[in-house]
């Protein structure tokens, strides 16, 4: 599992870094440049085989001064190189100014000319457009003077034209104008490529209301180049989610028997509501429970019972019949909210919590509190997990979602990562928001991301009844044993990786047979 770091940690590792003597700032900036030619040569093969043109953008700090060491670079290639400096040279960092000084021994500095870049690029002749300009340092609205340039190169990124060649955009670090830390746009458009330093940062990773959607839609594709750093353990980072086994997952052993992998219990909603139940079941089995019952209320069961096999089925009415079926201490795993209807969740609820067994807490176990959450939060304990969408997180948290919605004037922004980790804090349990940026959260502060982006892209889980799935995925893993951030995270990825596996097409019934297949690939 990998760190993903906002732009403050990233300083302060490369401070610590260059401080201790390991290397220096002119180290780090070599090979930070060095490594965005090679990524972009990796991506485009063609561009290596002969001597292209290029303008590089630079900005006043010290991603302008990797911006000199790239544009250094492919000069020394034979590339017709055209650098232009947003900023007095003067008012360079040392390292940077060291870098644009040596570029400049080649008697081609040029100071920002917003309508000259403009007309430059205009004219298509180009190969590159390397953006580094403010890389993470981002922390305000793009400047009035670069407007000319941005607006240029907007319809050259984000459209075709056959008729004319078309550039390539590559940003160094993060594209400018996209906040690191949150994946607000204070200005940035799509890249065709960012390569980022040392490990991925945390805005890279969260999606955004507003123009190109946020980090993902703004990097488009991701290159990490490594530059010689080590991260330090710290628990306030920001972790990524790459691997199920990262998190101590593990299959069963030949002497295991169906009750020493759980028995979980999921509650259904009446006759008509009880497929996103079964779907939360069938999950919650494939994911290897040792047995899986459905509790249903009188007018579903024989709905029910005709559509299920594996499945074990249980009457329960309300309160009183759910304490009596939970009186059984081998059910140890609990589920509330799919298809549960609100009244029915805020009848059973209650009663599911005062056990204190690790219980999955989605859908409408969620919005039948909306009214009131603060009693939902008072009963909850440490082994719970809520599943919120966006609509449900903010039923739940309004006032953590009005700050996340409100749109950000300055960064760092308030992120998807903030949300959640004050959600957890104030529940007092682990909260996973939903979404392709999945965010996963405990009260202590430890958050991981589950992302649906990039290489790992899923767009088929945008189907109905996928979040049941889920839901049933981490009881599952709750029945089994596993703690509960361990069970978020893990049910996460596997959920992502189902969807993957499948491909096109993908319904919800589709995600809890793949497991077999995903675990086979996993080594089980």
């Amino acid at each position: 599992m990998s760190e993903l770091l906002t732009a403050a940690q990233m300083r302060a590792i490369e401070k610590a870094a260059i401080d201790s003597g390991e290397v220096t700032g002119l180290e780090l900036m070599e090979r930070a440049g060095q490594g965005v030619v090679e990524a972009i040569f990796e991506e485009w093969p063609e561009l290596a085989e002969s001597a292209g043109r290029a303008v590089v953008l630079c900005g006043p700090g010290n991603n302008g001064g990797d911006g000199f060491v790239v544009a250094r670079l492919l000069k020394e290639r034979g590339w017709e190189v055209e650098v232009f400096l947003y900023g007095d040279p003067e008012k360079l960092p040392p390292d940077a100014r060291t870098n644009y000084e040596r570029w400049c021994g080649n008697d081609l500095g040029r100071g920002w000319d917003d309508r000259a870049i403009e007309d430059l690029l205009d004219e298509q002749n180009h190969d590159l457009v390397v953006d580094a300009l403010f890389g993470t340092g981002m922390t305000r609205s793009m400047p009035d003077n670069t407007e000319r340039v941005w607006h240029g190169l907007v319809p050259t990124v984000t459209h075709t034209r056959p008729e004319r060649r078309r550039q390539k955009y590559v940003a160094v670090d993060c594209p400018s104008g996209l906040c690191c830390d949150s994946g607000a746009n204070f200005g940035a458009f799509p890249t065709d490529l960012t390569v980022t330093f040392h490990t991925r940062k945390v805005g890279q990773f969260l999606l955004r209301e507003g123009h190109y959607g946020g980090g993902p839609g703004l990097c488009k594709k991701l290159i990490v180049t490594d530059i010689g750093l080590n991260t330090p353990p710290a628990r306030e980072y920001v972790r990524m989610i790459s691997s199920p086994l990262e998190v101590g997952f593990h299959g069963k052993w030949e002497s295991d028997h169906k009750y020493f992998h759980g028995h979980a219990l999921i509650l259904s909603g009446g006759a008509g509501k009880t497929g996103a139940a079964r779907l939360a079941a069938r999950g919650a089995l494939r994911i290897g429970a040792g047995l899986v019952t459905l509790g249903v209320p009188p007018s579903a069961q024989m709905e029910v019972a005709s559509q299920i096999t594996s499945l074990m089925l249980r009457r329960v009415e309300g309160g009183d019949g759910l304490a009596e079926l939970l009186s059984d201490e081998r059910l140890n795993a609990l589920c509330l909210g799919p298809g549960l209807g609100l009244e029915r969740a805020r009848d059973l609820v209650p009663g599911a919590l005062k056990t204190a067994r690790p219980t999955v807490l989605d859908a409408d176990a969620l919005s039948g509190f909306a009214d009131a959450p603060e009693g939902l939060f008072a009963m909850l304990h440490e082994t719970c997990v809520l599943t919120p969408h966006g609509g449900e997180f903010a039923r739940l948290f309004p006032d953590i979602s009005e700050k996340l919605n409100a749109v950000p004037t300055k960064g760092p922004a308030y992120s998807k990562v903030d949300a959640t980790r004050d959600a957890a804090k104030r529940a007092g349990c682990v909260v996973l928001f939903k979404g392709p940026d999945t965010v996963i959260a405990a009260p202590d502060g430890r958050c991981s991301v589950n992302s649906a982006h990039y290489e790992r892209a899923a767009p088929w889980l945008a189907t109905a009844g996928s979040g049941d799935v889920l839901a049933g995925f981490i009881t599952g893993l709750l029945a089994r044993g596993f703690a509960p951030m361990q069970a978020a995270e893990t049910g996460a990825w596997l959920h992502v990786e189902c969807a993957r596996h499948f491909g096109p097409g993908l319904i919800a019934e589709d995600l809890p047979e793949q497991l077999p297949a995903v675990y086979r690939e996993l080594g089980f």
